[in-house]
């Protein structure tokens, strides 16, 4: 026993160490270390802050709130990666992969016979850095404009955004980058980012007056359906207020949400539904107007809705029938008419012969009395 002690390990080694990298804020990497040794080693991660105070500690799988993951596989050699998501500038600092194959390393009494081998791997976290905006407008056109003020790393590009709809992306490398954008639709909310990702973004609004628009600006609906009419709004700032009422002659009438337990409102920032349950026919159909209003101003659409009677669907199969039905009639009438001519030509027509048969008799009967005269 003792003597199985005293015998030298072969000591673990690495063949593939963890390379130093830099991170941006927001972002991720990965640490990657590979070591040999009989019997297989086994590797841990340990880290140690930049700051004077910070002590080493080792990392788990799942450490620091699931933004660290560690993968280790142990076959003929030990090889473990090390994900960090999210980084942050508390990231930064030293991070360390040790291997020992020591069946003593993990003992909490006993010292192990083999130290740990040690290789380390700095990572430096680049913070985006810091963007200022100008918003110029003239009567129908906008310049955005976006300057990035300090970077830890070179700019490779620019990307212009709207909400989620990529408007421009080049490959420039200046700290400036402008957009102007015309017409209706240039009012909204854009994002300027600086490339690489992270290295810098800033978002700008442009506010105008709501633009209320009809998804359809006519239903159909069958008498005692439901039907739902729906307006869109892509404003900016958005609509804080939404209203329907019918158009009348007599005077435009409010619809209040649950009215006559037929008439539903629902909305959101972006969109508002009418719903109308059970419709009739002499009352429901007309023109809905939706109305919304934002801090900027107010803005309307109309949508027509048209009711059918339940009966509507029927009247191109009764037309199908009524016409086969003219036709029969037609048709009958017709064979009607024209049959006592049949008969009569059939009659005709079989009495023929025998006229024809005894025209030739008489006349081989003269034939005959005019030879014995001669004769």
């Amino acid at each position: 026993m003792g003597a199985s002690r005293s015998r030298p390990l072969p000591v673990a080694g690495f063949v593939r160490p963890p390379l130093s990298q830099e991170g941006r804020a927001g972002g991720s990497v990965e640490l990657h270390c590979e070591a040999v040794g009989r019997p297989v080693p086994e590797i841990q991660w340990w880290f140690e802050g930049d700051g004077p105070g910070d002590g080493s500690s080792q990392l788990w799988d799942g450490a620091r709130q699931g933004r660290v993951h560690i993968h280790a596989a142990y076959r003929e050699h030990a090889a473990s990666t090390m994900s960090i998501a999210q980084l942050s500038a508390e990231d930064a600092g030293t991070y360390e992969c040790r291997a020992s194959n020591d069946p003593d390393r993990n003992h909490l009494t006993r010292p192990p016979r083999v130290k740990w081998v040690r290789a380390q791997a700095s990572l430096a976290v680049l913070e985006p850095g810091t963007v200022t905006t100008s918003v110029q407008s003239g009567e129908s056109w906008v310049r955005l404009t976006c300057t990035l003020n300090n970077s830890a790393a070179g700019v490779t590009g620019h990307r212009w955004l709207k909400g989620d709809k990529l408007l421009k992306e080049d490959d420039e490398q200046d700290l400036t980058t402008k957009y102007e954008v015309t017409g209706d639709d240039r009012f909204g909310e854009y994002s300027c980012l600086f490339l690489p990702e992270d290295t810098g973004k800033a978002t700008l609004t442009v506010d105008g007056p709501p633009r209320i628009k009809a998804a359809k600006k006519s239903e159909h609906a069958n008498e005692g359906d439901s039907v739902t009419l729906l307006c869109k709004s892509e404003s900016f700032p958005s609509v804080t207020t939404w209203v329907w009422y019918k158009v009348a002659d007599s005077g435009d009438q409010v619809i209040q949400n649950g009215s006559q337990s037929r008439f539903f409102i629902s909305h959101s920032e972006a969109r508002s539904e009418l719903h109308i349950k059970d419709l009739d026919l002499a009352s429901d159909p007309g023109e809905y107007a939706c109305n919304g209003t934002s801090l900027q101003g107010t803005d309307a659409a109309v949508v027509t809705l048209r009711v059918r009677s339940r009966l509507a669907a029927l009247w191109p199969f009764l037309g199908i029938v009524a016409e086969v039905l003219v036709l029969v009639t037609v048709i009958f009438i017709y064979e009607k008419r024209r049959k006592p001519d049949e008969v009569l030509d059939d009659e005709d027509a079989g009495a023929a012969p025998l006229k024809s048969s005894g025209h030739h008799v008489n006349d081989d009967k003269g034939k005959n009395v005019r030879q014995r005269n001669a004769s």
